[in-house]
């Protein structure tokens, strides 16, 4: 099973520019061996099972819980039975008809 996930999450109590918090968030990943994308307005991210999911999205709540009294967050979740590697086949399967994309 693969669990594709895009999500963004950030304080709304720490002023308009909030990069210091949403690093702690791609620090985690980073730390891990998690395979994921950052993109301007968030982060997508593939594992094998909701349970894991959503235990990374509680994680990345973690990273700001101790001094953010307020966080937003959005999650889209597409989950596919006997597929794997999505995050790279879905980008593959545009490009195989209409070329690179992306560069």
């Amino acid at each position: 099973m693969s669990v594709l996930v895009e999500f963004a999450m950030f304080p709304t109590d720490k002023g308009e520019s909030v990069s210091e918090y949403v690093s702690r968030i791609i620090k985690m990943f980073k730390e891990s061996n998690i395979n994921y994308q950052l993109t301007p307005m968030g982060t997508i991210f593939e594992v094998d099972t909701i349970e894991e999911a959503t235990n990374i999205i509680n994680n990345a709540y973690k990273q700001l819980e101790r001094d953010c009294n307020r966080v937003y967050t959005t999650i889209k979740m597409d989950i596919r039975k006997n597929k794997n590697n999505r995050m790279k086949q879905k980008i593959k399967s545009i490009e195989s008809k209409i070329g690179k994309v992306n560069g």
